[in-house]
């Protein structure tokens, strides 16, 4: 355990968060109150508030005795006092994570690649600064000094930022909105993953029960943005594509008969998982006009594919993949993963290769990142064995593979405990990137989330951001749908 003891509670998020991008297999506990268990605690750190200045300790414990019995005495082995405007909030919490991130990177001699960065959103920095008339130096030399970002991130966070705001500019970000439809139905549930508890096998009989809710939603929708027309539609999940060909018809026909979607700059489905493909589930989509679909491998291995519990092949993969091209889809995102358990980098070339051979539009390179709730956390000793690595050679091999197939990264984001402290990146063909991926990173337009565990989020003029959650759990989202839709008229009044 990594135990941070603050005098004062001040911002225990942003240093649990910094301190686990140090150590992320380490229990980090920060709070006023020494834990119990003190036999366990590797690293102390104490920070100590006063009026004017703060002080830190990075503490080591002494060798306790022989029996185990008794609690450790604690050594200083790092320590620094700082001055700091006890008036800004925004300064002091910048100031606090630059030395504990100091203080780290001498004890373990590990620099992080987002520096103090942990946030999920770091190019929304660049994007702000931009829009307010700085220039690119100016932004990276904020960002180095601020936030101690190595240069590589400082570069790619400034290449996508300028290309956002040209995506922006095609839709009306003040005024507008768009639509998210969530399908929390899957196959099955991967190892990594907490998303959903929701395999389709025990849902099949309430997959109706769940699309009448939807449409109750869609309605409550109807009524709330009358007149008004969304710029993006995004039918995500879980696995959107479990529904079956009339399901996905009723689904899609819904949103026909209630929206105006003559203006859509983009119709997303994510048919994401091989298995749940079919012809006749592709027709319905491309009878109803969507743009853009995802065929998601993770990974071309079999054998990483059977170990984290997906239930399609390699060729499945492959299969739905020309499937969709022949049958004329033109905007094809496929989604990796860095970092799988035992997948070494020859391994992550060897999909990469098989990548560039179907040549989709986009592909989408995530870092790992392993939910609390999820199996492989849950049951770490059932695991243990296991060796998940990701490094900057995994990232830059799949960033030269996208390069060759005339891609460019176009959007950013991060999420808690990512192998390697590292990103997800989207990278595109000109004129396929996602949008509203852009518009869900950078939040500024409004998203009207309908479906179990969406979050609706208004933006307004002044770029004030307020959000309502949907309950995640599908029977409790169909049991308390006339909450649900309440909680989204108190949001748009």
């Amino acid at each position: 355990m990594i135990f941070v003891q603050l005098n004062k509670d001040n911002y225990a998020y942003d240093i649990h968060s910094l301190v686990k991008a140090f150590y992320p297999s380490e229990n980090v506990s920060v709070g006023t109150v020494p834990k119990a268990g003190a036999e366990s605690v590797r690293l102390f750190i104490q920070v100590d508030y006063r009026p004017g200045e703060i002080s830190m300790q990075l503490r080591e414990p002494e060798q306790l005795p022989s029996d185990g019995t008794g609690q450790p005495s604690w050594h200083s082995v790092q320590e620094t006092v700082f001055p700091v405007d006890d008036t800004n909030r925004i300064q002091t919490k910048n100031q606090i994570k630059q030395h504990i991130y100091e203080l780290l990177t001498a004890y373990t001699g590990k620099t992080l690649p987002w520096g103090t960065l942990t946030g999920i959103r770091p190019t929304k920095i660049a994007m702000n600064m931009l829009e307010e008339g700085k220039n690119p130096a100016s932004v990276a030399d904020y960002m180095a000094k601020t936030y101690l970002t190595s240069q590589q991130k400082i570069d790619l966070s400034l290449e996508i930022a300028q290309r956002e705001r040209k995506l922006l500019q095609r839709l009306d970000a003040k005024e507008g909105y768009s639509l998210y439809i969530g399908i929390p139905f899957c196959p099955s549930t991967c190892l990594y993953c907490s998303f959903t508890s929701f395999p389709l096998s025990k849902w099949m009989g309430r997959v109706d029960t769940y699309l009448d809710m939807l449409e109750q939603e869609i309605a409550f929708a109807v009524r709330q943005f009358a007149g008004r027309s969304p710029d993006c539609i995004y039918i995500g999940g879980g696995t959107p594509t479990t529904l079956s060909p009339r399901q996905m018809d009723r689904l899609l026909s819904a949103l026909e008969q209630s929206f105006d979607l003559s203006h859509l700059l983009e119709y997303t489905v994510e048919a994401g998982r091989p298995d749940s493909i079919s012809r006749e589930k592709l027709e319905v989509l491309q009878a109803h006009g969507i743009s853009r679909i995802s065929v998601n491998p993770q990974t071309m291995n079999q054998e990483t594919l059977e170990l984290i519990g997906r239930q399609h092949t390699v060729s499945q993969t492959i299969d739905s993949f020309y499937l969709a091209r022949e049958m004329g889809f033109k905007n094809i995102n496929m989604d990796l993963i860095m970092g799988l358990p035992q997948e070494t980098i020859a391994d992550v070339r060897k999909t990469l290769d098989v990548l560039q051979e179907l040549a989709p539009d986009s592909i989408t390179v995530h870092s790992l990142a392993v939910k609390r709730a999820a199996r492989l956390q849950m049951f770490k000793e059932d695991y243990a064995g296991l060796k998940m690595v990701n490094t900057q050679e995994h990232l830059d091999a799949a960033a030269d593979a996208c390069a060759g197939m005339g891609m460019k990264p176009y959007y950013l984001y991060r999420q808690k405990n990512m192998a390697g402290n590292f990103e997800n990146v989207g990278y595109a063909k000109d004129g396929k990137a996602g949008i509203y991926n852009v518009l869900m990173m950078e939040e500024v337009q409004t998203i009207l989330a309908l479906g179990a565990g969406s979050i609706s989020k208004r933006v307004y003029p002044d770029g004030h951001i307020e959000r309502c959650e949907n309950v995640k759990n599908v029977s409790q989202y169909m049991e308390r749908i006339g909450e649900m839709i309440e909680r989204k008229q108190k949001l748009f009044l």
